[in-house]
């Protein structure tokens, strides 16, 4: 008898949104990607909320935004405590990913749906899987196989392939059959009649023109303008398409002897390239094959320069340039501030190399015919000065009194109850008033009768056998 399979798109289905898919293998339930967008817009995570702590594990597919921008606001504030896998590259370009993001909101605004505290939290939870291997789960997900497989997309991405009694459930998204500089193709033609194969049809209407006739067209836009004395802005993602795009302009410049200076500006562009230098053996057979004859690792830049701040690029010297900067989507980071810089210049270019996010600038850009003119939001992080300074202090002292207020009354209360539980006949320390006989350890009155004992702050401990009284005696 076979599995039971259940799919339950969260979100990314009919439409243009970040991807994440719940998929039940008898009862057992996979996670598979916890995408956000460039807006991070919480209602699109109002489906992952309602199942976010029923989930027993997370696939992560691809090191982007869109498939697991999610994670760490899912982990520290819907709930969500299961086990990751992914491969290692979407594991070290997913952590850089999400590192950029946070920097790129935090310098211009009170970004706080995650931190970097809680990208850590998130990325320590997974797993590492090379590519096909057999993961075998335990517990409540015995008879479970994981396996990762070639997607050709992004670096490490991934075609997800669980197995359960000898059938399959295919989970493959985002794939490119073509080779590529540094990518292999797809093996989604491996997989002979899956029980179940949850893909997309994102690109299926899109002619993909040949890579020489787009590389050429490509090269040839950028020498116009420079030569022309214009700068190119490429804005890019942080760790995804941007890799096959560097290897591009590294051939094109030298093929044409080019010298116009380059520039790869994010948060963690040094740390993207590190990391890219020691993952040669999940890139193309030709690269592995040419680092093993001659130890060239193909990204050792030689016409890129990496920068990770804004003011490098600032005092760089004068004359055209190109510029790759994240984001891609011109919602926040470099690009988009080097957009306003250089908006205004009929000389310069914005040139994409990717469909812009739904409903973000990049995509208003990318209209046929562009619009004349665009409306863009600049924000700034600036000190507080004078009055404005004086007020904030004032409400931050306010707000902490409230809170030492707040805890104290709270660790009052907490006496307060634990006192009241102890307070029993059978403790020592506590006077029945109700008792006719006298007690020989307490003063007597001059009338005569029997007063009770109030005593503050002691608690005997429960080993006592003739426990002291404290020096805090009231008589009545």
């Amino acid at each position: 008898m076979g599995a039971s399979v259940q799919v339950k798109p969260l979100c990314g289905v009919y439409n243009e949104n970040p991807l994440s898919y719940l998929v039940s293998i008898d009862g057992f339930n996979f996670l598979i990607d916890c995408g956000w967008n460039d807006h991070f817009d919480s209602s699109l995570l109002q489906p992952l909320s309602r199942v976010a702590s029923t989930i027993d594990a997370v696939l992560l597919s691809h090191p982007d935004t869109l498939h697991l921008g999610a994670l760490p606001y899912a982990m520290e504030q819907l709930g969500l405590s299961a086990p990751v896998y992914s491969t290692e590259p979407v594991y070290r370009m997913g952590l850089l990913t999400m590192y950029d993001q946070f920097l790129s909101r935090k310098q211009v605004s009170e970004f706080d749906l995650f931190t970097l505290d809680g990208i850590d939290s998130a990325f320590q939870r997974v797993t590492r899987l090379t590519y096909s291997q057999n993961h075998h789960l335990s517990g409540k997900g015995e008879g479970i196989v994981i396996a990762p497989h070639v997607a050709g997309h992004l670096l490490g991405g991934t075609i997800w392939k669980i197995t359960k009694d000898g059938e399959d459930v295919i989970y493959a998204v985002d794939f490119n059959h073509r080779k590529e500089r540094h990518l292999n193709g797809t093996v989604l033609g491996s997989f002979v009649r899956p029980a179940v194969l949850i893909t997309g049809a994102y690109n299926a209407l899109n002619n993909q023109p040949y890579r020489r006739q787009k590389d050429k067209e490509f090269g040839d836009i950028l020498k116009k303008t420079l030569r022309a004395g214009g700068n190119v802005l490429l804005p890019v993602d942080t760790a995804g398409r941007i890799l096959e795009l560097i290897l591009m302009l590294e051939s094109y410049w030298a093929d044409e002897n080019l010298n116009y200076p380059i520039y790869f500006l994010t948060y963690v562009a040094s740390s993207t390239i590190d990391y890219v230098k020691s993952f040669l053996e999940w890139m193309s057979d030709s690269i592995a094959k040419s680092f093993e004859q001659t130890r060239d690792n193909i990204f050792l830049l030689k016409n890129i320069t990496l920068l990770v701040n804004k003011a490098d690029l600032d005092n760089a010297p004068e004359g055209p340039k190109v510029v790759l900067a994240s984001m891609a989507s011109l919602e926040a980071g470099f690009s988009h501030d080097i957009f306003v810089d250089w908006g205004n210049n009929v000389k310069n270019l914005v040139l994409f190399t990717e469909r812009g996010q739904f409903g973000t600038l990049a995509r208003m850009l990318q209209a046929d015919p562009p619009p004349k003119a665009v409306k863009v939001t600049v924000s700034e992080r600036v000190p507080l000065v004078g009055e404005e300074l004086i007020a904030y202090e004032g409400e931050q002292n306010r707000i902490k009194k409230e809170e030492a207020l707040k805890a104290s009354l709270i660790k009052e209360e907490e006496l307060k109850a634990s006192q009241g539980a102890d307070n029993t006949t059978t403790d020592p320390m506590v006077i029945d008033t109700g008792n006719s006989q006298p007690l020989p350890e307490v003063a007597v009155a001059k009338n005569g009768g029997y007063k009770d004992v109030f005593i503050d702050g002691f608690v005997p401990p429960s080993t006592s056998v003739a426990p002291m009284f404290p020096c805090c005696i009231r008589m009545g």
